[in-house]
């Protein structure tokens, strides 16, 4: 019953504000257009555009919602680019829950009373969120008197139910929008909702983000340009995450940064180096750096917050990306038309030569331009026109990459107009390129192979004489003398490789 209910508000939400009116033109089938048609209209919401209704009515379904409007809107490919501009206004207005029931989830969580776990603890939360909420407090020194200042993190009560259910309505309307809608299959909808599944899933196990913000702190150990606050395990659970008190300013607050005499210039290159610092170096990057995560150390240094949602990057995907973003700083756009094809993101027959003078129509105006006359969104429209045109195929394990791009571009215009995005970042790909290639990275590699190396190499004699073995062998047996030939020749060829990887490895050495 419950499900019912939930799914009557969704359709009586799509009525209300209008929905119906999105549809219109998108539908596969003539006759499904038609009765939409016939449907009567909500007066109450007229005088607003369609992108407003889309972000009032998620607002209206709920905290899920929100979420889902929030991580559309870093999808113009999915909803367009006047969408995404209104959903990246969707907020968690969502009310804190009770201090006492706070109290008892932790009590649970450790099995002994409050006053057993931490020195002192604040009821009233500093902060509250759909997933859950903040609580200031103290632990406990050596000597059981006031120690270090923290901030507990803790799970709404009976969430999770909540959740499900909204994910399966979502799974549903997913799978009816491939099958219904013109561009279904391509923008791939069950993929979206699948990954936003994920996101939610590692949100509701704080255990997870605490890991994460460990990892992300030791990566960024002593580091002139980020500050990671330290967890303390011994106090996390499934709902509770403690994790070591930041005091800062908000990223947003620019006019109180500008008063403390911070550099506001050096803090924006500073978030285009972290951003490719975590992507490139790292493979594991904080994937949700809006304003209200990131805070100023009074020292000039940034202070991440919320690691519920981290991306990671294979080797594939970052040397992927690294030979895209230097052929758009080298304005090479041949070779971001063949890295498409290649990597097979647009259709194999696709002509490299109409693929490349299409983006370099989009690109090539925005180069040795200052961030404030760059228009992103116009930039994107363009491309995403693009690649409806190519049939690109929408890459979803690059969901998280985009959104975290698109928040460090928001940043860098906020602090320093006159940011040049490029030629910060382009210095940084090429020295990870260079790092990735040539006998350095050669040598890196070998030496990371070493233990192998060690099992392989007393067993080499062996194995090199059950191929000359295997070839006598071969020899014997087969029918035709060119087959035995090839396959000599291949054999002869393998041998040679190890021999010469061998003599490599000891110069090396």
């Amino acid at each position: 019953m419950k499900w019912l209910k939930r799914f009557r508000l969704i359709v009586h939400t799509v009525w209300y504000f209008g929905l119906v009116n999105l549809l219109d033109g998108q539908l596969r089938h003539p006759l499904l257009r038609k009765l939409l048609s016939c449907l009567p209209e909500s007066k109450e919401t007229l005088e607003y555009s369609n992108a407003v209704r889309l972000r009032l009515a998620l607002e209206n379904l709920g905290p899920i919602f929100v979420k889902l409007g929030q991580v559309l809107s870093t999808r113009p490919d999915v909803v367009g680019p006047e969408y995404a501009f209104e959903l990246a206004k969707l907020q968690d207005r969502v009310p804190a829950f009770d201090g006492g029931i706070a109290i008892a989830q932790i009590e649970k969580a450790f099995g002994k009373p409050i006053e057993q776990i931490y020195y002192a603890f604040e009821r009233e939360p500093i902060a509250s969120a759909s997933i859950a909420q903040v609580h200031q407090a103290y632990l406990f020194n050596e000597e059981g008197s006031q120690g270090k200042k923290v901030a507990v993190k803790v799970l709404r009560p009976d969430i999770k139910p909540v959740i499900e259910q909204d994910l399966a309505l979502m799974h549903w309307g997913a799978v009816w929008l491939e099958k219904l809608f013109r561009d279904g299959k391509r923008l791939k909808p069950r993929e979206v909702v699948q990954e936003f599944d994920k996101y939610l899933h590692d949100e509701l196990d704080l255990m997870h983000e605490a890991a994460n913000a460990s990892q992300l702190g030791r990566q960024f150990e002593n580091s002139p340009m980020l500050i990671v606050p330290k967890v303390y395990f011994d106090f996390c659970s499934r709902t509770v995450m403690t994790m070591e008190w930041m005091d800062g300013t908000p990223i947003s607050d620019v006019d109180t940064l500008m008063a403390k005499g911070i550099d506001l210039k050096k803090l924006a290159r500073f978030g285009v180096e972290i951003f490719f610092t975590q992507v490139f170096k790292n493979g594991f990057f904080h994937a949700d750096m809006h304003p209200g995560n990131i805070f100023v150390a009074d020292d000039g240094r940034y202070i991440a917050l919320d690691f519920g949602i981290v991306g990671t990057l294979d080797e594939y995907d970052k040397r992927y990306l690294a030979v895209n973003f230097l052929a758009f700083f080298n304005r090479d756009y041949h070779r971001v038309a063949t890295a498409h094809i290649e990597s097979g993101w647009v259709p194999a027959d696709t002509r490299a030569e109409e693929l490349e003078a299409a983006v370099r129509t989009v690109c090539e105006p925005i180069f040795n331009r200052p961030l404030s006359q760059i228009s992103f969104g116009l930039i994107l429209m363009r491309l995403f026109e693009t690649s409806r045109r190519f049939n690109v195929e929408i890459q979803p394990q690059l969901v998280l990459l985009q959104k975290t791009l698109l928040n460090i571009e928001g940043l860098g215009r906020q602090l320093d107009p006159n940011l040049d995005l490029w030629a910060t970042a382009k210095p940084f790909l090429v020295n990870w390129m260079n790092e990735q290639m040539g006998w350095k990275a050669l040598k890196r590699n070998l030496e990371k192979e070493m233990p192998d190396w060690a099992n392989i190499l007393p067993s080499l004699p062996r194995r090199v004489n059950e191929v000359l073995m295997g070839l006598d062998s071969a020899q014997k047996n087969m029918q035709s003398q060119a087959v035995v030939n090839a396959r000599k020749r291949q054999q002869c060829y393998q041998v040679c490789i190890v021999i010469l990887l061998i003599i490599l490895l000891i110069k090396l050495t």
